[in-house]
């Protein structure tokens, strides 16, 4: 079945994950549901020349941001998910919905948070058909549109948490890998999973080091699978080429350390290699990258080429 949830101050949360908080649309397992997200506060509104969304200018007014964070479409119960489960979200397809996108600067934020004394907001104009956004210096800046925030509700002990710090249930991953046609696999903690997501991205670089990427709304098609069958307790991805795992913490160097334990791990499953192996393989093949350096709980990624792991007998 196909299923549709539009943004709006009902199906939309403001800043927050919360294990408490109904699900907008309960979804059998093996459904595909379309969300639409939009992005960003009153502030950052374009004054003239694009158009807004009436939606977003409706989630503005009805809904009450509880929590500094992201406007998150959602959730999203799927039934017989349960806890120690893993939820499988294929990402068929992502939209732009909208002609712009904004990125901010501030003072006592991102990765340089004394080096810029002031605020700077830019109102990026956006091209879908061309593919491009135009930045004020001229450049035509190709456009590859993900969520930053993808995730399920968190642990029930954990109760309401901020959207901006990424965890083990995901959340505000701000993963650049995962365009349409990658596939994400979260742990469950709770009944139905509770997916959310938002956070629209243009584009981003590793890092999203100001802080913002080109912040935009979007329009995600998500198939989402419960899977018995999968026992892991911390978010893992892959592209059509390549298995990631992650880590996140507030010190990067843990976050390495946790990305590529769960990588020698994953070898250890899927190309059923020893421990002396699969730490072998990634020192001469994997790739740690910066996710993000930016949201309290920064991030580092492993990347492992699928065919390294998977020989022809």
């Amino acid at each position: 079945m196909l299923y549709k949830v539009p943004a709006s101050s009902t199906n939309c949360a403001w800043g927050y994950f919360d294990p408490a908080r109904e699900p907008v649309l309960t979804i059998d397992s093996g459904d595909t549901v379309v969300m639409e997200t939009v992005s960003g506060p009153p502030e950052v509104l374009p004054k003239e020349g694009f158009t807004i969304l009436p939606e977003h200018l409706e989630i503005h007014e009805n809904c009450l941001p509880i929590m500094q964070g992201h406007i998150l479409t959602g959730p999203v119960g799927v039934r017989g998910a349960k806890p120690g489960h893993v939820l499988e979200v294929k990402i068929l397809d992502i939209e732009l919905r909208q002609d712009w996108g904004y990125n901010v600067i501030r003072p006592l934020a991102g990765t340089l948070p004394y080096d810029f004394e002031t605020s700077r907001l830019l109102n990026i104009p956006l091209d879908a058909e061309k593919g491009v956004a135009r930045l004020p210096w001229g450049l035509d800046l190709p456009l590859a549109p993900f969520f930053g925030v993808m995730g399920v509700a968190p642990p029930p002990n954990w109760g309401r948490i901020t959207s901006i710090m990424p965890r083990a249930h995901a959340g505000n991953i701000d993963n650049k890998e995962l365009v349409a046609g990658t596939t994400l696999y979260l742990p469950i903690f709770n009944e139905g999973a509770l997916f959310s997501c938002g956070d629209g991205h243009g584009a981003q670089g590793d890092g999203e080091v100001c802080i913002t990427a080109i912040e935009t709304a979007l329009r995600g098609t998500f198939q989402m699978t419960v899977r018995d069958d999968l026992d892991f307790v911390y978010p893992r991805a892959e592209t059509p080429t390549h298995y990631i795992t992650m880590g996140m913490d507030p010190d990067l160097d843990q976050c390495a350390v946790m990305a590529l334990r769960d990588m020698i791990v994953l070898l250890g499953e899927k190309g059923r290699l020893s421990r002396e192996d699969a730490y072998t393989l990634c020192s001469l093949a994997g790739d740690l990258r910066v996710t993000q350096t930016v949201n309290g709980c920064k991030g580092i990624h492993m990347m492992m080429a699928k065919k390294l792991v998977h020989r022809e007998a």
